[in-house]
């Protein structure tokens, strides 16, 4: 603390006046101080506040006053961390080291809080208001599909209660925020068993009629990989992380890790399925040593959900298969193959990985959209002729 020198000017603030008729009367005091001052804080109680002036420095005294007098009540600050790029910065830190969320994850909330920062414009969480977070829901909504808007939302609420759990904040601004609005039921899109039947047939003819090794090498690693996702159900991402541990061939059980890196295990039911995975798995033993990873490419390194994408391309388009087919399609067939075969949804639940049913209840709606189907063309009520 800086010791009087020169001048000295009290300020006394009455409990009967009220903050606009105290700034006043600071700012008056303002008018008879010079251009360059600087400011120290002896004190600072309910009823007075003193300040000691001294030339030095240009920093203003209505930036001080209102620093110092009408901070945030709900939000604590600190010198280092009221940035808000380093805070965002630290929370993705946590994300990896501490929750341990996968690459693809931390990539979305990255993505997500510097778009949130961008909209709010603004360095210091002192400035962030509900109104402010309401007026960034509103914009999203304008912009994005509800599922966006509400992946978006999840990423910002998820930062603000790593700030209150860090101490950052006395009151988090989502917690006076009741975000509720209702999303369209989407059905998943299936592939049609005919198709996934013309995909399948036209790897193993590409097999069983490539002339180069990398050819057949090649095709023998892209029927795996289809038999693997159409059998199991398993996400894409699923699929590429898998290691060369994660697979029991010999008993057909595979070790899946998910969504928050929880684990599940699934049987491979099919003997034809596990046949081209052994054979593929012989075929590319010392790719899969080199990487790791049990599905990897010719110059062993791990195969990737871009790869898979366009080995599906490139087979449905040598199918003469118009419809466009993703990897996320196979796991929606896997799950209403299973749900119109009437098996419990219990079970698929569990295959899937889903956190809840609730989840997997979405391919109830496929199922009923199949029979409504079969209904308006195969029942017999169709062919009276009344």
């Amino acid at each position: 603390m800086a010791k009087v020198q020169n001048q000295k000017s009290q300020v006394v603030s009455s409990k009967e006046m009220n903050e606009m008729d105290y700034l006043n009367d600071v700012l008056q005091c303002e008018k008879n101080i010079s251009n360059n001052y600087s400011i120290a804080i002896d004190n600072i109680q309910e009823s007075r506040m003193i300040f000691w002036i001294q030339s030095n420095t240009a920093v203003t005294f209505l930036q001080f006053f209102m620093y110092h007098i009408f901070p945030n009540k709900h939000i604590q600050r600190r010198s280092t961390m009221d940035n808000m790029q380093t805070l965002i910065k630290n929370y993705l830190e946590y994300c990896d080291k501490q929750k341990c969320l996968n690459e693809k994850t931390l990539k979305a909330y990255k993505i997500d809080l510097n778009q949130f920062l961008s909209h709010i414009c603004s360095s210091d969480i002192t400035d962030i208001s509900t109104s402010m977070l309401e007026d960034y829901i509103g914009e999203l909504h304008k912009k994005y599909k509800p599922k966006t808007v509400k992946r978006k939302i999840a990423s910002a609420k998820a930062f603000f209660h790593y700030l209150e759990y860090k101490e950052l904040l006395d009151i988090n601004p989502f917690n006076k925020m009741h975000i509720k609005f209702r999303e369209p039921v989407i059905l998943p899109k299936t592939i049609p068993l005919r198709n996934v039947e013309s995909i399948l047939s036209t790897i193993y003819e590409q097999l069983n009629c490539a002339k180069t090794t990398y050819q057949r090498r090649n095709s023998l690693r892209d029927a795996a990989v289809i038999e693997l996702l159409f059998a199991t159900g398993m996400r894409i991402s699923e699929l590429c992380s898998l290691k060369i541990n994660d697979i029991n061939l010999y008993d057909g059980c595979i070790l899946i890790y998910g969504k928050g890196n929880k684990e599940r295990r699934i049987q491979i039911g099919n003997t034809s399925v596990i046949s081209i995975l052994s054979k593929y798995k012989d075929d590319f033993y010392s790719e899969i040593a080199n990487c790791n990873h049990f599905f990897a490419n010719q110059c062993g390194r791990p195969l990737t959900d871009q790869t898979v994408r366009r080995m599906i391309n490139k087979y449905t388009s040598i199918a003469a298969i118009t419809q466009h087919i993703t990897p996320h399609m196979f796991r929606h067939t896997f799950a209403t193959s299973l749900l119109e075969a009437d098996v419990d949804i219990r079970y698929i639940q569990e295959m899937l990985g889903h956190s809840s049913i609730n989840i997997t209840e979405i391919y109830t709606h496929v199922a009923l959209a199949k029979q409504r189907s079969i209904l308006a063309t195969k029942h017999p009520r169709n062919n009276f002729n009344i």
